[in-house]
């Protein structure tokens, strides 16, 4: 697998968070970026492979936590995330070196989170979000998604990745999408209010 990285900060740079956004979106986007940071000063110094690992140990340090006791993600999850420490933490989960947690006020960077993020949406268009896959690479389909709420495991992984390859090789096949949702079923999420 080849990561590139996308960012919704320099994506949604143009728009007003106030008015374009739900509140405190520009926070969550601006904590992303300086993930991602730390991915593109990871990638440049040890090249692509880590970045498996730095995925999944970003996403279990967020979403595989247990759930509040209140009705939601509190303001001190929030505070938590992308913080140096967290930061730190993740980086020594997946095996590299906690120094490479300073990259994410690194704005240098952001360059070529741009161009990737750019190259993305020449694949698909830019009404999309996060995450593109490029199928079959470099010139395979690419497309946003699937987002899905609850992860399927075994033989249910494969039955929905067959799914979704089957899809996307098709070559006039550009989208399906339903509004309605299930709740994201996650640890982080168990105690989260659904009225």
């Amino acid at each position: 697998m080849n990561w590139r990285l996308i960012s919704l900060t320099l994506l949604n740079a143009s728009k007003n968070y106030d008015e374009d956004f739900p509140p405190d979106y520009e926070k969550l986007h601006n904590k992303g970026l300086a993930m991602l940071r730390v991915a593109v000063a990871v990638r440049r110094k040890l090249g692509p492979e880590p970045l498996d690992a730095l995925y999944t140990a970003y996403g279990e340090s967020i979403w595989n936590r247990p759930a509040p006791q209140d009705a939601g993600i509190s303001a001190e999850v929030m505070s938590e995330i992308a913080t140096p420490e967290h930061l730190e933490a993740v980086l020594e989960k997946a095996g590299l070196p906690t120094e490479f947690s300073a990259a994410a006020v690194d704005s240098s960077l952001d360059e070529e989170l741009l161009a990737e993020t750019e190259s993305a949406l020449s694949r698909t268009g830019k009404d999309v979000g996060t995450p593109i896959i490029t199928y079959q690479p470099p010139d395979g389909p690419s497309f946003f998604g699937p987002v899905i709420s609850d992860v399927p495991q075994g033989a249910e992984a494969l039955k929905l990745w067959d799914a979704v390859l089957t899809l996307t090789g098709w070559p006039g096949f550009a989208e399906i999408k339903r509004s309605r949702r299930d709740r994201l079923n996650l640890p982080l999420l168990k105690n989260m209010n659904t009225s």
